[in-house]
C-alpha cells in the first residue's frame, strides 16, 4: 500500500494535515507498543528488544533503551548499534530521526523534527511540516538537551546538559547552552 498523501507530504518536509487517517492510525499504533514498552518489567530486555524492532525502522544490535519513551510513530526512527538511551526521552518523529552507532544519549533528552509555520493563519488551519535530524556515531546529548527541527550532530561530539541544539554541530566539538555554541575541538 502506498503512502497516504498526508504522509508523503510529512515525509518531505512540506505541510500537511497530521489528522490524515493513515497517519493517525499509525499514531495509535505506536502509542500501542510504546504502552507496552513502558510498562515492561525491568529484567525484560529481551521483550523491550522486541517491542522496539517492531516500532522503529531500525534498532541496533547491543542497543540499550530505557523506558519511557515518547514517539510519535516510531517508523521514522533509525538508532545504529551498541547505542544507549537513557529515562524519560521524547523522540517526535514526523521526519526521520537517524542516531548513529555508539551515541548516549542522557535522561530526558528530546528530540524534535515536528514544527509549525509562523504565520497564524497557516498554523491555525492545522498545518504543520517535519524537518529530519541526524546523529552521527559516537556523539553524547547531555541530560535535558533539546535537539531542534532539520539539525545535524556530527560524529563524536559532545552536547552539554540543558542546551538548545538549534543550528548544526560539526564532528568532534564541545558544545553548550541555549542556544548552544561550540565552545572547543575535541
Amino acid at each position: 500500500m502506498s503512502p497516504s498523501r498526508q504522509k508523503s507530504k510529512m515525509l518531505a518536509g512540506e505541510l500537511y494535515l497530521a489528522n490524515d487517517p493513515e497517519l493517525a492510525s499509525a499514531h495509535l499504533q505506536a502509542q500501542s507498543i510504546l504502552s507496552r514498552f513502558n510498562t515492561t518489567a525491568a529484567d525484560a530486555t529481551e521483550e523491550r528488544r522486541i517491542l522496539l524492532t517492531e516500532l522503529f525502522a531500525r534498532f541496533g544490535e547491543d542497543t540499550i533503551l530505557k523506558p519511557t519513551l515518547r514517539c510519535d510513530y516510531g517508523f521514522n526512527i533509525a538508532i545504529g548499534k551498541r547505542s544507549f538511551i537513557n529515562y524519560d526521552c521524547v523522540l517526535l518523529d514526523c521526519n526521520k530521526i537517524t542516531i548513529g552507532d555508539e551515541v548516549q544519549i542522557a535522561p530526558g533528552v528530546h528530540i524534535y523534527t515536528g514544527t509549525h509555520p509562523l504565520e497564524a493563519k497557516t498554523r491555525r488551519a492545522g498545518l504543520e511540516y517535519a524537518l529530519p535530524v541526524s546523529i552521527g556515531d559516537g556523539v553524547w546529548l547531555g541530560g535535558r538537551v533539546v535537539v531542534c527541527p532539520g539539525i545535524s550532530i556530527g560524529e563524536n561530539t559532545v552536547v552539554g546538559t540543558g542546551s538548545v541544539v538549534t543550528r548544526d554541530l560539526p564532528a568532534n566539538v564541545l558544545a553548550v547552552g541555549s542556544p548552544c555554541r561550540v565552545i572547543r575541538q575535541l
